[in-house]
């Protein structure tokens, strides 16, 4: 699998060729997700389509959810998918850790059932864009299998919509999608590339699952203490959060306008000037405004300055 210009910090798509046979005929289209529960990595999503008429052809490559396979067995079946191009085509869709924790951490509450439904959809929705002549939508749920199955519909009514449990062991198409998103993940895991300048090589960090022995000693050893952990690593996941809480620098921050401006009045300095008024600019009215550069912990994660909410 070719990733293209994959950078670590933002979201990135990937998907194959379209088979005119899925523009030409009916199809079914299968969604699900790998890497949902990991505190290391990316989150992905994937979809895989095929003509209703080639259906058989998902048993007979012997799809199956990607969990109870080996990694070299899903490398074998997603090259068997990739060589039955003709008929089945796959779209993923890669969520970077910054991306899901940034998203979580939202004023507005968005957690990661909502976060997953809209990226089931923005699938659905490529899907369409691309031409692919879909009738049947088959997807592995989160949350609620009616909630989400009636989301689903609300968005695209015109098509026949499946949510289920455990769907990626009850319909080959989703099987197919799983086998896409796990093969993916474990591609990006696998070649990620620090810009932290952290030296990590091979599987020394683990599954990335909390339990995992070495993904708990990957945390203990990369953890700074005054900037937290790598981009690889979910910070708004418990697990990261009571390490920061326990191993970095306490952060102090100013005081609010309003509590300056209390003491003040309590202190009798009501009507002093605050000292950062000595250091305005003197620059003209005309004078090019220059515009401060942003520390590279900010830019590396995406992060920009607002002025209201």
């Amino acid at each position: 699998m070719d990733l293209g210009d994959f950078d670590n910090r933002n979201n990135h798509r990937v998907e194959s060729f379209v088979p005119l046979t899925a523009k030409d005929e009916q199809c079914c289209l299968g969604i699900d997700e790998a890497g949902r529960g990991p505190v290391l990595g990316p989150m992905v999503y994937g979809a895989c389509y095929c003509p209703l008429s080639s259906k058989d052809l998902l048993t007979t490559i012997g799809f199956a959810d990607s969990k109870t396979l080996s990694e070299e067995q899903r490398d074998e079946l997603f090259s068997k998918l990739n060589a039955a191009g003709d008929s089945l085509g796959w779209i993923v869709n890669i969520l970077s850790p910054n991306y899901i924790s940034n998203s979580m951490l939202r004023r507005s509450k968005y957690n990661l059932n909502q976060l997953s439904h809209d990226t089931a959809a923005g699938l659905i929705e490529r899907a369409l864009e691309q031409g692919i002549n879909i009738k049947e939508v088959y997807v592995d749920t989160v949350g609620d299998p009616a909630f989400y199955e009636n989301k689903l519909k609300s968005i695209f009514p015109h098509l026949e919509i499946t949510v289920s449990k455990k769907a990626d062991s009850l319909y080959p198409i989703v099987s197919a999608a799983s086998i896409c998103a796990k093969v993916t993940r474990d591609k990006v895991v696998r070649e990620w590339k620090f810009i932290e300048d952290l030296s990590w090589e091979g599987n020394e960090y683990g599954s990335g699952y909390p339990g995992d022995p070495k993904t708990k000693n990957f945390l203990t050893a990369s953890i700074d203490t005054v900037f937290g952990f790598s981009q690889f690593v979910r910070f708004g996941w418990s697990t990261a959060v009571v390490m920061l809480d326990k191993s970095s620098v306490p952060v102090c921050w100013d005081d609010d306008d309003a509590v300056v401006k209390e003491n003040k009045a309590k202190d009798g300095l009501k009507n002093v000037p605050a000292i950062t008024s000595f250091f305005q600019s003197s620059r003209s009215e005309s004078s090019p405004t220059i515009v401060p550069l942003s520390h590279r912990y900010f830019t590396d994660r995406c992060l920009k300055q607002v002025s209201g909410l």
